[in-house]
């Protein structure tokens, strides 16, 4: 997350610059803003936009320094505060993650350190400053400098302290400071050195005690037992942030951690190894099953095949029996017709005879002719008939041949897709169990990580090809049942100009029978007015019947199942006084009516026409539609002959 200038718009004065560091080094801590761009590159997070560059870790903390130490006028004291948080979080946050290539526990006391590693020294590693300058203030308090300000000049000189303490007691500032450095051996290193800068200076703790009445300057020294177990405000404030210890305790505890790690991701590795283990076993078990379904559908594939060619094979016996019959027929009516031609011609012949002769030879001739026409009549629409049935059973059987290969396809389709889904599974699981089985930096094992990737994506494309023919094959599909519910209305439509009396016809879905009606009021008035009783209410309950805010139904739940069916309500007001006023034929008739609509044409609520096999009291097929028609038509055959 980089800074925005917009976060506070106001600025602060140089009074409350401690305080504002604080908040931006804690917003840092807590990982608000991105500083880190990879191993060895950083970016300042409080840089406007335009000027964003990258840094080495050194050129960052110089930068972050130099912004919050600058003296310019330019700076604002919010720049400055928030670059000081900067750099104090770079040195103790980010150093020991970016500099340090080993664990402390791995790494010796640094080799110029000449103190005696059984000496009790306070740890954190603390120095000591005294005699820093103080003035008193118009309020009769003591101040002197800032933590921060001794922190620069202590860095400046390569001590690289992490922060200074100024110590205060009930008259203000006391003139003493903690300097305390990083918990590590290069900040006993630092520490160190810089007690020997000030001891070199004659500046240490030994001539602080001295009882020379002079001191000038800052006097420093390492803290160690005597400053710890003091009575002042040194020792109060050691003996509050920090421990004795010495640097052989240090040393036998760093390798106490150290050897509690290695227990640890011994163990851990332990567990990912037995994990592997179980789950080669549990990819070997979903190998063997896969290939077990494979075959059952394999199987399942043959047996749904053979049997869709013993249909067509089946479908194309009755289409040349059709056709067979056809051509006799056809070959009757042209013998038919000659002999009639004959038969003309030899009452033309008698023509001659005497004029009772001639008389009855005119009449047989009008009559001749009138049957020939009739015939030719017959026959022409008999030959219509033949294309049109002939028309739909060759597009019913075209259209069932292509359902038929495109539910083949579809299924073939569908089981590549199911065999490429399972592969990619098999991948994937293949790619998990490799990245278990090695370190990432493990050469053989990226490269068999790399060709399962590959494998991987093009098996994942070759599925998206799949997906998309799929899609096609589906609306063809939808294309092809339009069609034959086009052919069903065309079917309807025929047979509605037909009257017939067969099990196979057409039925107007939610259509009020009016005889019940008429029976029940004929029981109650005469039959005048029982017959416009009977039309007022048959007209009402029409008009119930196409009411969509009136549904007397209510839904029970099937037993053994988590589906649900609507029947009835018998609670029904309407229906209730129904039943109560004219008797149960005319209740079964109205609650048939309302069944069929809400079962064919819910939405709409008006009567459609619906293919009907009133044999078997249900809804025909179009096969069962085109074979009656069939049925009729070599019916209609017998009888002219």
């Amino acid at each position: 997350m980089d800074f925005s200038s917009g976060d506070d718009d106001s600025d602060i004065s140089e009074s409350e610059m401690g305080e504002y560091e604080d908040k931006s080094y804690e917003k840092l801590k807590n990982g608000k803003y991105t500083i880190v761009v990879s191993d060895e590159t950083y970016t300042c997070p409080y840089c406007p936009q335009k000027n964003k560059q990258t840094y080495t870790y050194k050129d960052l903390l110089q930068h972050a320094s130099g912004v919050g130490n600058s003296c310019s006028s330019k700076r604002k004291p919010r720049m400055k505060a928030n670059h000081l948080a900067l750099a104090k979080y770079l040195q103790l946050d980010v150093v020991p993650v970016v500099c340090s290539s080993k664990p402390m526990a791995r790494e010796d006391p640094p080799s110029d350190c000449e103190c005696d590693r059984d000496e009790k020294i306070v740890w954190p590693w603390t120095g000591i400053v005294v005699n820093i300058p103080t003035r008193r203030s118009e309020d009769g308090r003591t101040v002197g400098g800032s933590g921060s300000k001794l922190r620069d000049e202590f860095i400046s000189r390569g001590f690289n302290p992490v922060r200074v303490h100024p110590l205060w007691n009930f008259r203000g500032h006391s003139g003493t400071a903690a300097v305390e450095f990083r918990k590590d051996w290069p900040g006993l290193h630092n520490v160190l050195s810089f007690e020997k800068a000030y001891e070199a200076d004659r500046h240490g703790k030994k001539e602080w005690s001295a009882n020379d009445d002079a001191k000038n300057g800052l006097y420093a020294w390492v803290a160690r037992a005597d400053d710890y177990n003091s009575s002042g405000i040194i020792g109060e404030y050691l003996r509050k942030i920090g421990d004795l210890k010495t640097i052989s305790e240090l040393m036998e505890e760093e390798a106490r951690k150290q050897d509690r790690l290695i227990s640890n991701l011994t163990n851990i590795i332990e567990t990912k190894n037995k994990h592997i283990k179980e789950m080669e076993a549990i990819c070997s078990e979903t190998s063997k099953s896969l290939k077990i379904l494979m075959g059952e559908k394999e199987n399942l594939l043959q047996a749904y095949n053979e049997e869709i060619k013993k249909i067509q094979l089946s479908a194309r016996e009755h289409f040349q029996k059709i056709s067979s019959d056809h051509q006799k027929l056809k070959s009757q009516l042209e013998t038919h017709k000659q002999e009639l031609e004959l038969r003309g011609a030899e009452l033309e012949k008698r023509e001659a005879h005497n004029k009772t002769e001639r008389k009855k030879l005119a009449e047989e001739l009008e009559e001749n002719a009138s049957q020939n026409s009739a015939l030719q009549l017959a026959a022409l629409e008999q030959k219509k008939a033949d294309e049109k049935v002939m028309k739909l059973a060759e597009d019913q059987q075209r259209q069932k041949e292509e359902l038929h290969n495109r539910i083949i396809q579809l299924e073939k389709k569908l089981d590549q897709k199911q065999a490429l889904e399972l592969e990619i599974e098999q991948l994937r699981g293949s790619l998990n169990v490799i990245r278990h089985m090695g370190d990432e930096d493990d050469i053989e094992v990226l490269k068999k990580m790399e060709a399962s990737l590959k494998e991987l994506r093009e098996k994942e494309g070759e599925l998206e090809d799949l997906e998309a023919l799929n899609q096609t094959l589906i609306v063809r599909e939808r294309k092809s049942n339009d069609e034959l519910q086009d052919a069903r209305k065309e079917l309807i439509n025929g047979l509605k100009e037909i009257s017939s009396r067969g099990n196979i016809g057409v039925k107007r879905m939610g259509e009020l029978d009016g005889k019940p009606f008429l029976e029940a009021l004929k029981r109650k008035y005469n039959e005048e007015q029982a017959e416009e009783r009977a039309s007022e209410m048959c007209s009402l309950w029409e008009e119930y019947l196409k009411d969509p805010d009136w549904h007397p139904f209510k839904r029970i739940k099937l037993e053994g199942k988590e589906a649900y069916e609507e029947v009835i309500n018998d609670e029904d007001e309407k229906l209730r006084d129904l039943k109560d006023e004219m008797g149960n034929e005319v209740y079964n008739s109205v609650t048939s009516s309302i069944k069929e609509i809400n079962e064919y044409n819910p939405s709409g609520r008006y009567i459609i026409s619906e293919l009907w096999n009133y044999g078997e009291g249900r809804k025909a097929s179009l096969k069962e539609g085109v074979e009656y028609l069939l049925e009729m038509w070599e019916t209609a055959k017998r009888r002219r002959r």
